[in-house]
C-alpha cells in the first residue's frame, strides 16, 4: 500500500456502487479535539455532531453550534441504566450512520439522561469506551523488537521466549554493552572489534534485540561488511548449482516475492565463480550464537525478513547473513567429534565436475561451502577475544560460563538472564568475596600446578564450581516497568498485570588474574611529627 507509518486511518462507509471501504487520514486536530476544546469550547473538529469539552474543573457536552447541552456535577452514576437508546436503535445507527461512528457516539452521549451527573473521570472514560467500540480507526506502526516481544508475551506462548519482557531486553543489551562495533579495518584478516558471544533460547528474540542495537536487523541503506560485499560479487556463481526456485530471505510471510527471471537472463548475469572455501563471514560487528541443536532456533527472525534455514539466499543479502555466526556446543567444546567439522569433502578436478550430473555437482558445492562456513566459525570462536557475553537460557549458568569465560577479552561485560532467581543467586555465590579470598589464600588440591589457561577451563569442585577469580562485580538485579492509567482526575499505576516469571539479570565483568605473587611495596606509615 506504500502508506506511511504512525498515522491514524479511519475506515469510511461504503459509497454507492462500491464494494470496498475507503480510508481517511485522521488529522491531529481531530484526534486531539478534546484537548483543544479545553481552551476554546467552540473549537470543534469538522463534521462532529458533538464533543466533550472542559470548562474549568467540570466537563460539558456541546452540540454543532457550540451550545452547552449538559454539564457534570461530579456524581458517580450507573451508565447502563441511564441510556435511552435501545440496542436495536444503536444497531440501526451503526449500519446507517455516517462518518464511521462519530455521529453514533454523539447521539449516544446526547441521549444519556444523566450525562450531567458524571464525574470528570467517568465522563472521559465513557466517551473513550464508546470510541473504542464504534469508531473504526487504526494506526499502522513499524515492527520493532519491543513491539514484537510484547505481542509474543501477551498473545502467544510467553514461555517460548522465557517471559523476556522489553525492559529486561533493554537491560541485557545495556549491561552487555552491545553497540555498532565499527567498520572493518582495511586489509585485516583476523576477527577484530565488536564481536559478541550470545546464548539464546528465546527463539531468536535476544538475537533480534542485539542485532537492532548493532544496526544489523533490517535491510536497507546502512552499514555493510566487507564480507557481504565480496559475497554478493560472486553470489550467482556460488548458487549456480543450487536447487532452483528457492525463495531465499526475501520470501518471508506476508511479503511479496519477485518472479524468477528466465534461465537465459540468469545465465547472462553470472559472475566469475568464487571458491567454495573462501571466507563467508564478516570480521567485525558480529554475533556468535551458541546453540544446543544441529540448527539454531531463530524463528523470531523471520518477522524481520531473515531466513536462518537458507544457507545460500539470493542477493541482496540480509546483514545477518554475514554477521550472525552459529556454532553448536559440540563444535565449540569438541570440534573433532562433530561430523561436519571432521569430515572435509574430497577435492574434485574440473574434469570430474564436468562429468557429474547437476544434482551431484550441486551437492558437492553445498557440502564444501557448509564445511568451510562451519570451520571458519569454529576457528574464530575458539580463538576468543569477544567484546561481551549475553545469555538468555534455561541451562545451568555455571556450565555456560565455564566454556564462555575463556573466550572473553579482559574487562568484557557479562549479562545473563534467567526467568527465576535461584540459578543466578547460585552463580553469584560462586564469585563471592569469601570464595575468592579462600581461593587466593589456599588453592584447592585439584588446581595446584595448573597453568592459567588450564585454570580458566577448570572443571571445578563442590567447593569451587568455577574459578572465582575470573569475574569481578558479580550482582543480581531485576526491573519491571509499571503501566500507568492517565485520565482526567484519575492518574495511577495499574494494580494488576500479566503474570508469569519476574525475570532476573546477572551482571559482571571478565577479569584476567595477575600472574605470580602480588605484593605491595613502599613505606606508607607517617613519620612522627609530620603534619596531618
Amino acid at each position: 500500500m506504500e502508506r506511511p507509518f504512525h498515522l491514524t486511518y479511519e475506515v469510511q462507509d461504503k459509497r454507492a456502487g462500491e464494494n470496498f471501504s475507503r480510508l481517511r487520514v485522521v488529522p491531529g486536530a481531530e484526534l486531539n479535539a478534546d484537548i483543544l476544546a479545553e481552551t476554546n469550547v467552540n473549537d470543534q473538529a469538522d463534521g462532529d455532531a458533538a464533543v466533550v469539552a472542559a470548562q474549568g474543573e467540570e466537563l460539558a457536552l456541546v452540540d454543532d453550534t457550540g451550545k452547552v447541552v449538559a454539564r457534570s456535577n461530579r456524581e458517580v452514576i450507573d451508565d447502563s441504566a441511564r441510556q435511552t437508546l435501545t440496542s436495536e436503535e444503536i444497531e440501526v445507527l451503526r449500519r446507517e450512520g455516517a462518518s464511521a461512528g462519530k455521529e453514533l457516539i454523539a447521539k449516544l452521549m446526547l441521549s444519556h439522561t444523566a450525562i450531567d451527573q458524571k464525574t470528570t473521570y467517568s465522563l472521559a472514560k465513557y466517551k473513550l469506551l464508546k470510541e473504542r467500540k464504534f469508531l473504526r480507526r487504526f494506526s499502522v506502526l513499524p515492527l520493532d523488537v519491543v513491539l514484537l516481544g510484547q505481542w509474543l508475551l501477551e498473545n502467544r506462548d510467553a514461555w517460548k521466549v522465557l517471559d523476556l519482557r522489553p525492559e529486561m531486553m533493554g537491560l541485557l543489551g545495556c549491561w552487555a554493552d552491545v553497540h555498532f562495533g565499527g567498520e572493518p579495518a582495511q586489509g585485516a584478516r583476523e576477527p577484530h572489534g565488536g564481536r559478541w558471544l550470545v546464548v539464546d533460547d528465546t527463539g531468536g528474540l535476544l538475537v533480534a534485540a542485539l542485532a537492532e542495537r548493532m544496526g544489523l536487523l533490517c535491510r536497507g541503506p546502512g552499514r555493510q561488511s566487507a564480507s557481504a560485499s565480496a559475497a554478493e560479487q560472486g553470489d550467482t556463481a556460488r548458487t549456480a548449482d543450487a536447487t532452483p526456485g528457492r525463495g531465499g530471505a526475501n520470501g518471508g510471510p506476508g511479503r511479496p516475492t519477485s518472479p524468477s527471471p528466465p534461465r537465459a537472463q540468469r545465465t547472462a548475469k553470472k559472475r566469475p565463480r568464487c571458491d567454495d572455501l573462501d571466507e563467508h563471514y564478516a570480521l567485525t560487528n558480529t554475533i556468535t550464537l551458541i546453540h544446543a541443536n544441529s540448527q539454531p532456533n531463530l524463528s523470531v527472525l523471520r518477522y524481520f525478513d531473515y531466513d536462518a534455514s537458507d544457507p545460500s539466499p539470493a542477493p541482496p543479502y540480509h546483514p545477518l547473513f554475514t554477521n550472525l555466526l552459529p556454532i553448536s556446543w559440540l563444535q565449540l567444546v569438541s570440534p573433532a567429534d562433530d561430523v561436519v567439522c571432521s569430515e572435509k569433502p574430497a577435492d574434485a578436478t574440473p574434469e570430474e565436475l564436468a562429468s557429474w550430473k547437476p544434482n551431484r555437482r550441486g551437492n558437492y558445492h553445498r557440502k564444501r561451502r557448509r564445511w568451510a562456513r562451519t570451520n571458519e566459525v569454529v576457528e574464530n570462536t575458539r580463538a576468543g577475544g569477544f567484546s561481551g557475553l549475553a545469555v538468555a537460557t534455561t541451562m545451568d549458568p555455571v556450565s555456560v560460563l565455564r566454556e564462555a569465560l575463556p573466550l572473553l577479552a579482559g574487562g568484557a561485560p557479562i549479562a545473563i538472564y534467567s526467568p527465576t532467581i535461584e540459578p543466578l543467586e547460585q552463580l553469584a555465590d560462586c564469585f563471592s568475596i569469601g570464595r575468592r579470598a579462600a581461593w587466593v589464600s589456599s588453592l584447592p588440591a585439584e588446581a595446584v600446578g595448573k597453568t592459567q589457561a588450564e585454570l580458566d577451563r577448570w572443571e571445578g569442585t563442590r567447593e569451587f564450581p568455577i574459578n572465582p577469580t575470573l569475574v569481578l562485580g558479580a550482582a543480581v538485579q531485576s526491573s519491571r516497568a509499571r503501566r500507568w492509567q492517565v485520565l482526567p482526575g484519575r492518574t495511577h499505576p495499574f494494580m494488576t498485570g500479566r503474570g508469569g516469571a519476574e525475570g532476573f539479570l546477572f551482571t559482571a565483568w571478565r577479569a584476567i588474574p595477575a600472574l605470580g605473587k602480588v605484593s605491595a611495596r613502599g613505606k606508607f606509615q607517617k613519620r612522627r611529627g609530620e603534619a596531618a
